[in-house]
Formats: C-alpha cells, structure tokens, sequence
C-alpha cells in the first residue's frame, strides 16, 4: 500500500506512533476519524510511543499520557503500547540530544537530523506489530522533510524489508505526506486536538509536576511559525514566547 496510503473498513488495526507533539497527536486524531468513519471500532488504533532514552522524552511520555486521556480520546482508543529502544550507545555521549543542549531557534532543519531516527522507530513499533497482529503502521512525516530516512524510497524499502524479515505484512503508511506543519494545525483544530496538552520541543523547561515549552529551540519555532500561518494562537504554555515567531525574539 506505501507510505502515503489512506485508511479503509478492510485495514482493521492501526499502530500509530505518537510522541505527544503536535504532528502526530493530530495523526492519532485523524487515524480515530478515519476507522469510525470506516465503522470499525476506534479501539483498534493503538498509539505507540517509542522510548530512545532522548533527553526531552521523559516530559513527551507524560504529556502523551494527559493527551490520551482527554477528549477526543479518554477511553476511545486502544491502549497505549510503552517500548523502549535507547540509542545511548549508539551516539556519542556529548550528542546533543542526549545532553538535552538542542539547536537553537532559527537552525535550519537540515541540521537537527538525528541519525538512524526513523529506522529504530519502524524497527522497533513494527516488530511490536508483527507480535500482535497488526498491519498497518501510520507516522506523522509532513512534506518537505528534508532527511535520508523520510523519503519514499526509503518507506517502501523498509516496508518490504520488515515484512520480508517479521514474515508479517507490515504497510507503514504517512496520510500527512503531503501536509505542510500550518495545514496540520488547522486539521487538529477541526478534529478537536486538545493544543494545550501537546509538546513539540527539544528542551522542556520544569513547571511543576509538569514541563512547558522551551520557545527557544528549533522544534519550538516550527510549532510557533506553523500556528501563527494558520492564524491560530498556540495555547500550549512557553517558558519563553518569542513576540515574533520569525525571528524568535
């Protein structure tokens, strides 16, 4: 089916893997949409959140689990599946994203590329399919992704490489492929994403029991910049929220 394949009746169970940021709490959203519209049960989408032992990924779970378990999904989904696959031994041990030290507000995307990202993540979720039987492994890749491991040619390859080596069809599927981040804000506030809840950053700053965004790290700005295309306001709470979102001042 591919990378940018849409949902139907006859797909029956979906992984959709979800950080708590914004791109794929939308995508949850979306994915529950489709299988209701579709009259499947919304319990067959199972959110997966994949632990790489980053530095920012202890506030993402908890914000994940606050988000699950507001509307639109308290009690609609499957339950969340927890897996781990750390990458510390793998990155050096001054790598930015294990320090927690993230590019800075107006770094090009090209250079916050985590190495193997997305190749971990389908191994690891897909793996966790194959074991409970399910076909179809949905992310929140949007246009203009810039990396080695987000490219069509990529997702095929790795769609029949997983499904050749788990002996398990696996079709991971991206229905945001050809969605810029603006045009993902304005689909989660159609479908009632609960913003405030979200986390889309790099360097969480404590509040709490909690963690609120940084507003100073590249993630930060594509969140801020994506709202303000929209002509939304982010109601998610910032540490810092620059008064222009262009330069991040």
């Amino acid at each position: 089916m591919g990378a940018g394949a849409s949902r139907s009746a006859a797909d029956g169970p979906t992984a959709v893997l979800c950080s708590g940021g914004l791109d794929s709490v939308v995508l949850l959203a979306h994915e529950l949409e489709a299988a209701l519209a579709a009259g499947g049960s919304p319990h067959l989408v199972r959110p997966v959140y994949v632990n790489s032992a980053l530095a920012w990924e202890a506030a993402e779970r908890r914000r994940t689990e606050q988000v699950l378990a507001a509307p639109p999904f308290d009690g609609r989904l499957g339950p969340l599946a927890r897996l781990d696959c750390p990458i510390r031994d793998t990155y050096a041990r001054t790598h930015w994203a294990l320090r927690g030290t993230p590019p800075a507000y107006g770094t090009a995307d090209e250079e916050v590329y985590l190495v193997g990202r997305n190749v971990t993540l389908l191994a690891k979720a897909a793996t966790w399919c194959a074991v409970n039987g399910i076909g179809r492994l949905a992310l929140g890749l949007l246009r203009g992704n810039p990396f080695p491991d987000a490219t069509p040619a990529f997702f095929a390859a790795m769609e029949r490489a997983l499904s050749l080596g788990l002996a398990h069809e696996v079709r991971i599927a991206a229905p945001f492929r050809a969605l810029g981040k603006a045009e993902v804000v304005s689909r989660g506030q159609s479908l009632g994403v609960p913003f405030g809840l979200t986390l889309s950053c790099m360097s969480p700053v404590p509040d709490g029991s909690s963690a609120v965004h940084c507003g100073r790290c590249s993630k930060c700005r594509e969140r801020l910049q994506a709202f303000d295309e929209a002509g939304l306001e982010d109601p998610a709470d910032y540490a810092f929220r620059p008064r222009d979102v262009r330069t991040g001042r």
